[in-house]
């Protein structure tokens, strides 16, 4: 599958939920949910504060081509985020290429972060 990232919204959207979809099939990606203390913090913060931590997110750890810890760089909990880039694929460089054609070396460009942060959101509002 090969991204269309200028497409129209709703083809963005059918793109994220087919990849949800094709992740829900891999059983390392399928294991991620949201606990409890997850659920308390979204509904504290808001889904809107929860966006801009994915995007502050994916700009520290993700955007730059080259990542010297890539494929350590995301935690396994701490925050719902996290979580989620998990179980969407979107932990690592090595992992956006493979699940979701996003190349390394080059630094992530505005359209693959909105669509990044898009899938991310998603899978959360689905485990909510």
């Amino acid at each position: 599958m090969r991204l269309n990232l200028g497409a129209p919204i709703f083809i963005q959207y059918n793109i994220v939920m087919e990849i949800l979809d094709r992740l829900q099939q891999s059983p390392f990606r399928a294991k991620f949910k949201l606990d409890d203390k997850d659920r308390e913090y979204i509904s504290k913060k808001g889904m809107e504060t929860i966006r801009l931590h994915a995007y502050d997110f994916i700009e520290q750890r993700l955007a730059p081509a080259d990542i010297p810890n890539d494929g350590k760089q995301t935690p396994m909990r701490g925050h719902p985020v996290f979580k989620a880039q998990h179980a969407c694929a979107c932990c690592c460089r090595g992992c956006l290429e493979k699940w979701h054609n996003i190349p390394k070396g080059r630094d992530l460009r505005p359209e693959e972060k909105d669509y990044i942060v898009n899938v991310l959101m998603k899978w959360i509002e689905n485990k909510i």
